[in-house]
C-alpha cells in the first residue's frame, strides 16, 4: 500500500504539466512576474490604490458594463494566456523534445500547461462575482452574463489560435513530409548524426493528450537533434506570427482611440500589453541568451541619449502654451521669481485684484456681504462625487445663491473637478434659465469612470504608438494618457470645460462666476505653481516677506513666469489635470522654463486650498474689514481632520524594513492638517473682522472602509459617498452656513 502510495505521488511529481510549473519557477521566474501582479491585482492589493482591481472586475466599453465589455477582455485574456504559452513553448521546447515526435506539439504543450491559467480563471470569477455582488450591487443574473462573456471571449481566443496552430501544423507536415520519406533527402537534411541527449530535457512520466487522455512520454533517444530541433523552429515561427498579429492589434488600437468603438476596456488593453512584453522578454532571452543583460543595459542607454538630445520627447506638455521659442524660455531661479514679485509688481496686481473685489461687492445684495471662500479637497472621484453633491445641497438650502456669494474657489484634484464643473453650470444657467443645477444627473456624470481610458491610453498610445498628435491653436502635442483623460473629462461634463483660461478672464474679473486659482506643485523644489485668470504675484510669499527683497517666493504666478508663451491660451481642462496629476495615473506635465521644470499634483502641498485662501485673505484684510461683515470659509474634504483613524502600524519584518520610506506618505495628509490648524489657529487671532470655517467631511458609513482614492468608485461607494453629505456633523455643519448666508 505505502509502495502504491509512493508511485502515485512520483507519478504525479514526474507529470508534465506539474514539472511545466516547477520550470517555470526554476527558469525564466520574471515571466511569472505577470501572473503575479494579475493575481495580485483581483485579489485587490496590487495598485488597489489606483482602482486597477475594478478595471478587471467591471470592465467597461462605451460607457457600459455589459456583456460585450466583458468579451472584449475574455479576448484580451485569451491573448495573454496564448502568449504565455507561445513564450514558454519557445523558451522550455529544447527541455521537452519528446514533444516534437507527437501530432500538434504545441497544443500538447498547451494542454499540459494550463495549471497556471486555470487556476487564475477560477479565482478571478470568484473575486469578480464577490465584487460586483457588494461593490457595484449587481444582480445574479448581470454577474452571471459577465462571466459569460468572459469565457466566450477566452474561448473564441483559444479556438481560434488552436485553428491557426492547427493550419501551421499541417503546413509543416506538408513541408516535412518530402523529407522524411525519403530516406536519402533526410540523410543529407539532417546530416548531423549527434542523437537527443535526454540528460538535459525534463525528467517526465506522462503528459495529457489533446483529448484530454494520459499518455506515457515516448524515448526520442535514438532521433537526431537537427531532426527535432527542425520540427520546433518550424513552430516557434508560426508562433512569432501569431505575436506579430497581437503587436498589430495594440498599435491599432492606440492610433484609431480616438474613435469610441476603439477604447476598448482598461484591463483589455492591460492584458494585450503583458501579452507583448513577455513575448519580447522571451525573444530577447531567445536569440540573445547570455547577452540579453547587455543587450537590456544597451538599449536603455541609446534610450537615455535620444531623450538627451531631444530627438524623443515622452514628456507631457501643458496644452495651449507655446514650446517653440527655445530662446524665450525664462529662468527658472531666485532671482527670477523675485523679479515676477517686486513690490511695484504686487501693488499693481493688488489693484487689479481689489477692483475684482469691488466688482463682486456690487453683485451682492447687502451693504457688507459675507466674503465667501469655498476649498475642497483631492481626493479621486470620490472627493469629486461628495464635493458635487454638497455644493448641490448647500446651493439648494440657500436658495440658489451659492455661486453668488462666493468669490473664490481652490484646492485640489478631484474636489475642483467637481467645483470647475459646477461653476461651469451656473454659468450657463445665467444664459439658460432652465438648468437644474441641482439635479443629480451632474453628481453622476462627474462621478463617471476617468480611470479606463486613462489606463487604455497608456498601454495603447503612450507605449506602442507614441506618434500622434493634435494641435491647440498653432501649437501641437503629443496623444497621451494626459490627452485621454481631458478628453472623457470634458465629456463626461457635457463639453463644459473645454474653454480656455483667456475665455473665463472677463467673467472673472467683473466677478459674475467666482474665481478659480488652479494650483499644482513644481517637483523640484516643492514650490505652488498658481495658475489664474488674473495676476497674482502677492501671491507668491507670505505677506510679512512682501517687504524684504531678499526673500525667496515659495510660490510661482504662471502667468507671470511665462508671459512670452502665450499662458492665457492654456486650456482650463489642462489647469485642471495639472492640479490632479495624481503619481503615475497621470503623467507630470513639464514646463518650458531654464531649466525646465515639471508639476504634480496639487494635493502634495496643499489637499484642503486653505493655504491659499488663508494668504489671500492676509493680502486684503483691510478692505474685507471695511467693506464685508467677514469670511466665511467652506470646506469641504474626502477625509476626516484628525490623525486617529487608521492608525500606520508595523506588523512584520518587511514592514519594519519599509516603513521609514513609508511612513511619510501614509501620514502625508495628516501632516498638513496639523500645520493648517495651526496657521487659522494663529490667523484666527490676529484678524479684525469675523472669520467663520464650516468643515463638510466625507466619513464612510461602510464596514469595509472608504471609498478608493482614484478615479474610478463602484456603485456602492458612491452612494456611500453622496449619503455621507447627511450625517450629523455634516448637517450641523450645513445648517450653521446656511444661517450664515442668509443672515447675511
Amino acid at each position: 500500500m505505502r509502495h502504491k502510495i509512493s508511485l502515485l505521488f512520483k507519478n504525479i511529481y514526474y507529470s508534465l504539466p506539474l514539472q511545466l510549473v516547477i520550470l517555470h519557477a526554476r527558469k525564466f521566474q520574471v515571466l511569472l512576474l505577470f501572473w503575479v501582479i494579475l493575481f495580485s491585482t483581483v485579489a485587490s492589493s496590487f495598485m488597489k490604490t489606483f482602482g486597477a482591481d475594478a478595471l478587471f472586475f467591471s470592465p467597461e466599453y462605451l460607457g457600459s458594463i455589459n456583456f460585450f465589455s466583458a468579451l472584449i477582455t475574455g479576448i484580451a485574456l485569451g491573448i495573454f494566456i496564448m502568449s504565455w504559452n507561445i513564450t514558454t513553448f519557445i523558451l522550455h521546447s529544447k527541455r521537452i523534445k519528446f514533444l516534437a515526435t507527437t501530432s500538434n506539439p504545441f497544443l500538447k504543450y498547451c494542454v499540459n500547461n494550463s495549471i497556471i491559467p486555470l487556476v487564475f480563471i477560477v479565482y478571478y470569477f470568484c473575486r469578480l462575482y464577490q465584487f460586483n455582488q457588494t461593490k457595484e450591487l449587481m444582480q445574479f443574473f448581470e454577474i452571471a452574463i459577465l462571466i459569460l462573456g468572459l469565457l466566450t471571449g477566452i474561448i473564441i481566443t483559444l479556438l481560434v489560435s488552436f485553428a491557426y496552430f492547427f493550419t501551421a501544423e499541417k503546413t509543416i507536415e506538408r513541408s516535412m513530409a518530402p523529407i522524411v520519406n525519403n530516406p536519402d533527402r533526410f540523410n543529407k537534411t539532417f546530416s548531423v548524426k549527434k542523437n537527443y541527449n535526454e540528460e538535459f530535457g525534463l525528467k517526465v512520466y506522462w503528459y495529457f493528450s489533446t483529448g484530454l487522455r494520459i499518455n506515457k512520454c515516448r524515448n526520442v533517444s535514438h532521433y537526431r537533434q537537427t531532426f527535432l530541433d527542425s520540427i520546433f523552429k518550424r513552430h516557434h515561427l508560426a508562433a512569432i506570427g501569431s505575436i506579430v498579429i497581437a503587436f498589430a492589434i495594440i498599435v491599432t488600437t492606440g492610433f484609431l482611440q480616438d474613435y469610441k468603438a476603439f477604447e476598448i476596456p482598461a484591463a483589455a488593453s492591460t492584458l494585450i500589453v503583458f501579452s507583448l512584453l513577455i513575448a519580447v522578454m522571451g525573444a530577447v532571452t531567445y536569440f540573445l541568451q547570455s547577452w540579453s543583460v547587455l543587450a537590456v543595459i544597451v538599449f536603455v542607454i541609446c534610450l537615455n541619449i535620444l531623450y538627451t538630445n531631444e530627438i524623443i520627447d515622452p514628456r507631457n506638455k501643458a496644452y495651449g502654451l507655446n514650446y517653440t521659442n527655445k530662446q524665450q524660455r525664462p529662468l527658472y531661479n531666485k532671482i527670477a521669481l523675485q523679479q515676477l514679485c517686486t513690490p511695484t509688481k504686487m501693488e499693481t496686481d493688488k489693484q487689479n485684484m481689489l477692483t475684482i473685489l469691488n466688482n463682486w461687492k456690487v453683485n451682492q445684495q447687502q451693504t457688507k456681504p459675507l466674503l465667501v471662500f469655498i476649498n475642497v479637497s483631492g481626493g479621486g472621484l470620490r472627493s469629486a462625487s461628495f464635493t458635487m453633491n454638497a455644493l448641490q445641497q448647500m446651493d439648494s438650502a440657500i436658495g440658489g445663491t451659492l455661486m453668488k456669494q462666493c468669490f473664490m474657489i481652490n484646492g485640489a484634484s478631484g474636489g475642483m473637478l467637481a467645483a470647475s464643473y459646477y461653476r461651469a453650470l451656473y454659468d450657463q444657467k445665467q444664459k439658460d434659465s432652465s438648468i437644474n443645477l441641482h439635479d443629480v444627473a451632474y453628481t453622476n456624470a462627474i462621478a463617471e469612470d476617468l480611470l479606463n481610458p486613462v489606463f487604455t491610453s497608456f498601454m495603447a498610445r503612450d507605449i506602442f504608438a507614441p506618434v500622434q498628435k493634435f494641435k491647440v491653436g498653432d501649437n501641437e502635442y503629443v496623444k497621451d494618457r494626459g490627452y485621454a483623460f481631458e478628453k472623457k473629462l470634458n465629456s463626461n461634463a457635457s463639453g463644459l470645460l473645454g474653454a480656455t483660461i483667456a475665455s473665463l478672464a472677463a467673467k472673472e474679473k467683473s466677478a459674475t462666476i467666482p474665481m478659480i486659482i488652479f494650483n499644482s506643485v513644481i517637483k523640484a523644489d516643492g514650490r505652488k505653481m498658481m495658475i489664474s485668470t488674473q495676476p497674482i504675484s502677492f501671491l507668491m510669499q507670505p505677506t510679512y516677506l512682501q517687504k524684504d527683497t531678499s526673500a525667496s517666493p515659495d510660490a510661482v504666478d504662471f502667468g507671470a513666469l511665462f508671459y512670452n508663451q502665450n499662458p492665457q491660451n492654456l486650456r482650463l481642462l489642462t489647469a485642471l489635470r495639472m492640479n490632479a496629476t495624481f503619481p503615475y495615473v497621470l503623467p507630470n506635465v513639464w514646463l518650458p522654463s531654464k531649466p525646465i521644470i515639471d508639476v504634480m499634483d496639487a494635493g502634495l502641498r496643499d489637499n484642503y486650498g486653505q493655504e491659499t485662501t488663508l494668504r489671500f485673505i492676509d493680502n486684503f484684510k483691510e478692505w474685507i474689514s471695511q467693506n464685508t461683515s467677514g469670511v466665511l470659509i467652506i470646506q469641504i474634504r474626502d477625509r476626516k481632520n484628525d490623525g486617529w483613524q487608521k492608525p500606520f502600524e508595523t506588523n512584520s519584518v518587511t514592514d519594519m524594513i519599509v516603513t521609514p520610506a513609508t511612513m511619510l506618505q501614509y501620514n502625508w495628509f495628516k501632516l498638513q492638517d496639523y500645520y493648517q490648524t495651526d496657521a487659522y489657529n494663529y490667523f484666527y487671532n490676529t484678524v479684525n473682522f469675523p472669520l467663520h470655517k464650516q468643515v463638510l467631511m466625507y466619513v464612510s458609513s461602510q464596514k469595509e472602509g472608504a471609498a478608493s482614492l482614484n478615479f474610478h468608485i463602484s456603485t456602492s461607494e458612491k452612494l456611500d459617498v453622496i449619503n455621507a453629505y447627511k450625517n450629523v456633523p455634516n448637517q450641523l455643519a450645513v445648517d450653521s452656513i446656511v444661517k450664515l448666508l442668509k443672515a447675511n
